[in-house]
């Protein structure tokens, strides 16, 4: 997707992000209760949590777990969903060890 031009410098900005879609279409077919597969994207420096990606465009928060990798497969139970402030709380329920 073109972001913008700028003709002055003769550069366009492009951004894929766009065409994922919005937090709100990505949960649509995602409700509390349920267990899906996502992806160890990347652990809080703290270890408060790991952020699971549900969709490319959807990202969620697990609590910390210590034989979680980044790239790593996880199957997880949504916890709760809160839409206004596009948050979904997770609860890693088993991990395997294949890396894409």
């Amino acid at each position: 997707m073109i972001k913008s031009i700028d003709r002055k410098t003769n550069r366009v900005i492009l951004s894929y992000k766009e065409m994922l879609g919005t937090w709100e279409e990505n949960i649509v077919d995602l409700n509390e209760g349920m267990t899906v597969n996502g992806i160890a994207r990347e652990t809080e420096k703290s270890k408060n949590g790991i952020f699971i990606e549900l969709k490319p465009n959807l990202i969620g928060l697990a609590e910390y777990k210590e034989d979680i990798e980044y790239g790593q497969n996880v199957e997880v139970y949504i916890k709760r969903i809160i839409p206004e402030k596009k948050k979904i709380k997770l609860v890693i329920t088993n991990s395997k060890k294949i890396k894409n």
